[in-house]
């Protein structure tokens, strides 16, 4: 029995429940999962988006616009935490004494509703390795649910809300949100630098994760390739079962290839034993350890080799994880979520490595501290592309106390430019790439605005 914690309490008790920013990507699955549970909701978004129409779908009553009378009659308030703290519904909601939320202690709570929670965690991947098992246990007919990071088209959404105990989750560690979370299954997947302006030193890193997967109650599947990752394993107390490519992990993948597709293929073994043959519908070298960590988290939550195999087969990758966007006049237009130099490195290295004539890559760094602390790395992959353009920093939660600009980053890389705006960027690109390209728009903010004007352009 998970023990339940005061905002356990206070979810449990409320019968209406009302969200702010509800057609958000974090809060649409969660807001599902809370339907299905019996609770009556109400939300509030700005924008019409398409997670907006789905919870609409739902006959969830939803309010274009955030308004004081929204949270009338609501036992408790959920916000997302890119909600403002001047919000008038937060303000609105403190005045009649209504007790109010972020979205990560609704997530925790949730995670305490089911027998069997697959809590995927680390720097790098979380969205992919969270898509694969939610694809693997979907095709498999077990009826998942998931809260994930991207849209898995399979789903055409962030998430969904099964029939099953089993919930798979992307854990994140920012601001140490997953300790928040009560995993079954702790899932992790390599461990990297990053979020430092919080952690301050990579021991507190490390600490952080390795308190996450000793919460596990069953058992917490590790990436026995990377060295920090088994740093946090060695001490915690919970059973390690190890994955990736080495021998000494407990489920390896052997006899590693490329397809004429581009796309790897490999055994799956369990110890010596073959549990059966992998060909991934995704491309990239790194996704065969993502492939392997996910079949295990699969393979405990009931999932056949059989359904391993179609599952992995069937997966094409989640929204903005190497995501095409479309083909016009020959040039290939991709996107992708890579904002850190580890997660650059490896989309771009595939992307070289797929037969394009040329790679452009166009990045827009986040966050101010990220691109002062790792500005070099960041200029050393980003070297990796034939052309690089650059998009100015997004500043996000932060304010640029660094004095850091967009040029310091283009004067490390060589021959790369900078723009102002997605436009000037497109037209940029629009001129200087050509039939048989490749473009990749890469960063977790809104960079994803530029590829579609791209598309625009390329299509007039």
């Amino acid at each position: 029995m998970k023990q339940l914690n005061e905002y356990d309490k206070l979810i449990d008790s409320a019968k209406k429940i009302h969200m702010i920013g509800i057609g958000g990507a974090g809060m649409c699955p969660l807001a599902e999962i809370l339907l299905k549970k019996g609770y009556e909701l109400t939300g509030s978004d700005n924008n019409q988006t398409d997670t907006l129409s789905r919870i609409q779908s739902l006959g969830i009553p939803v309010t274009l616009g955030h308004f004081p009378e929204n949270v009338h009659g609501a036992d408790l308030v959920i916000h997302s935490a890119a909600i403002m703290k001047d919000n008038p519904e937060l303000l609105e909601a403190a005045r009649l004494g209504i007790p109010t939320l972020e979205r990560s202690y609704l997530l925790g709570a949730v995670t305490r509703k089911f027998d069997n929670v697959i809590g995927v965690c680390g720097t790098h991947g979380k969205t992919t390795v969270t898509s694969m098992i939610t694809q693997i246990l979907q095709d498999a007919n077990l009826s998942p649910s998931a809260v994930i990071g991207g849209k898995l088209p399979l789903i055409g959404a962030n998430g969904i809300c099964g029939d099953s105990e089993t919930l798979v989750c992307e854990s994140c560690e920012y601001v140490d949100t997953f300790l928040k979370e009560s995993p079954d299954i702790a899932v992790l997947l390599n461990i990297d630098e990053d979020h430092m302006e919080y952690f301050k030193t990579v021991d507190r890193l490390i600490s952080s994760f390795r308190t996450f997967i000793d919460s596990a109650t069953k058992c917490a599947v590790v990436n026995g390739d990377d060295q920090r990752a088994m740093i946090a394993a060695k001490e915690a107390k919970v059973k390690i079962i190890t994955a990736g490519e080495s021998e000494n992990n407990d489920y390896r993948a052997v006899n590693i290839s490329m397809t004429k597709g581009g796309f790897y293929e490999f055994d799956l073994l369990r110890k010596d034993e073959l549990l059966t043959h992998v060909v991934l519908g995704c491309p990239g070298r790194h996704n065969v350890s993502n492939a392997v960590l996910a079949s295990v988290a699969a393979l405990l939550s009931g999932a056949t080799p059989e359904d391993i195999r179609y599952g992995l087969s069937r997966f094409g990758g989640a929204g903005r994880r190497f995501e095409i966007l479309g083909r016009p006049k020959g040039i290939t237009i991709a996107d992708d979520y890579a904002h850190h130099p580890k997660e650059l490195e490896v989309t771009l290295n595939t992307a070289k490595s797929m037969g394009f004539n040329r790679v452009f890559a166009v990045f827009q760094p986040f966050t101010f501290s990220r691109t002062v602390m790792l500005m070099d790395d960041f200029a050393r992959v980003l070297n990796i592309a034939d052309n690089v353009v650059l998009a100015q920093i997004m500043g996000s939660r932060e304010v640029n106390t660094y004095g850091v600009h967009v040029s310091e980053l283009s004067e490390k890389i060589d021959g790369s430019v900078y723009f102002d705006t997605f436009d000037e960027i497109a037209d940029h690109i629009v001129k200087e790439a050509k039939e048989g390209d490749l473009v990749i728009t890469l960063g977790c903010g809104d960079i994803y605005k530029a590829a579609k004007i791209m598309l625009k352009k390329l299509g007039e």
